[in-house]
């Protein structure tokens, strides 16, 4: 009876225990939701409180997309609808004081600020309505209708940006003056497709703003270098470069003045003999080599319980004569890149290039017992002697390598 009443007890306490434990985890997660959700709530009205309405905007909108309707989600509505009010009347102040000013570079601020009201507009129109739990209506938002707006103030600066593209590519004196013009005609076709003749000049203000590089390579080594080689070293087109500006012609065209040259220079060129090392060892180990009954003392067999003679491993040491082969040819190149301007016939920089490529290839082979080699040995017994590259692949292949360090050189240097 003692005992049933111990159990019961134990039991019981057993129970309160993980209760308790159960409500401390609840607790402390609680507590670490309401932290965090009252962090992002303070950090809303502080971005409102500082005037950045945009980040709080997009904190409250963030938070409401997950569940406008939950209690948890009030203070986002509120804020949401004050931060929207505050934005519209600064905007439109902001918008009058530029449109009084009368300077036509403030169209571009205009034709921005009159977009982003619209989509924030559109941003929170989804989710309307927002019900204000505690003072039973719903959210207020003054929405405006721009479209009339953005038009007038895109019709605007697309002249300005036109005109001034314009007279800026009919004054140009050098070529960033067209790279200038072409980005005011890039522009203006992003946010106005089709006005006036704007592709076309965007088009002959980029050619005219181009760099254009003729490339030369020049082999002053006794080695042949190999014609692939040549033709993947000079193919621009597989090395990804990202450059609006500048485009590299290895076959220079007549029609075209050419503002700069870059020529790939090899100085030299070494090619180790061919080699053959050979490294010889000998290995020993304990192997197994049948078995043996097993006796006592005396000579006599030794049995088990169940009458069975016993045997045992006899073991013996055998040893393997090894002999491991390395085959090894080594191509080095070495030369310069330089860039001149053609126009000063200064030179403008040069950088070293230099690349060199191994071959290696082992194998083995051995006189005596097998057994003795371990696995990572046996493994190289498999292979033999292969024939060696020619001086030709071997400079080829040191040209992988060479490809990579002159597109590093060709993405580092700048003409302007």
């Amino acid at each position: 009876m003692i005992s049933e009443d111990f159990g019961m007890a134990l039991g019981l306490a057993l129970q309160t225990a993980n209760h308790n434990i159960m409500k401390k985890a609840l607790l402390i997660f609680s507590t670490v939701f309401l932290f965090l959700a009252c962090g992002g709530v303070k950090k809303t009205q502080e971005a409102i409180n500082t005037g950045n309405y945009q980040q709080a905007i997009n904190s409250a909108l963030r938070n409401l997309a997950d569940n406008k309707d939950k209690r948890g989600n009030q203070p986002y509505v509120l804020m949401l609808e004050e931060a929207f009010a505050k934005n519209m009347e600064r905007e439109l102040q902001n918008i009058a004081f530029l449109e009084k000013d009368g300077n036509p570079a403030n169209l571009e601020a205009i034709y921005k600020s009159y977009t982003q009201l619209r989509q924030i507009q559109e941003r929170i129109r989804p989710l309307l309505p927002l019900y204000v739990r505690d003072e039973n209506r719903n959210a207020r938002f003054n929405f405006k209708n721009f479209d009339e707006d953005i038009i007038d103030s895109k019709d605007r600066l697309s002249d300005y940006l036109y005109d001034n593209a314009l007279s800026l590519f009919e004054s140009a004196s050098s070529k960033l003056d067209y790279r200038r013009a072409y980005e005011d005609f890039r522009y203006l076709d992003e946010i106005n497709p089709g006005y006036a003749d704007t592709k076309e000049q965007m088009e002959v203000a980029y050619q005219r703003g181009l760099d254009y590089v003729k490339v030369k390579m020049v082999n002053d080594t006794q080695v042949v270098i190999p014609e692939r080689l040549e033709e993947e070293l000079l193919n621009f087109n597989t090395y990804g470069l990202d450059d609006l500006w500048t485009q590299y012609h290895n076959n220079p065209l007549e029609n075209i003045r050419y503002d700069y040259e870059m020529q790939v220079a090899f100085r030299e060129i070494n090619i180790s003999p061919e080699q053959v090392n050979e490294k010889q060892f000998v290995k020993e180990k304990q192997v197994k080599d049948g078995y043996r009954y097993l006796e006592d003392e005396n000579g006599n067999l030794v049995k088990d319980s169940l009458g069975n003679e016993i045997k045992v491993d006899n073991f013996k040491t055998v040893t393997c004569n090894y002999y491991q082969f390395t085959q090894q040819k080594m191509a080095q190149v070495t030369g310069l890149v330089s860039f001149v301007d053609l126009n000063t016939k200064q030179q403008l920089n040069t950088y070293p290039l230099s690349s060199e490529f191994l071959f290696q290839h082992v194998y083995a082979n051995y006189s005596g017992d097998r057994r003795a080699l371990d696995n990572d040995l046996i493994a190289l017994l498999n292979l033999g002697a292969v024939p060696f590259p020619s001086n030709e692949q071997m400079v080829y292949d040191a040209g992988e390598d060479l490809k990579a360090k002159l597109k590093q050189i060709i993405v580092r240097h700048r003409f302007n």
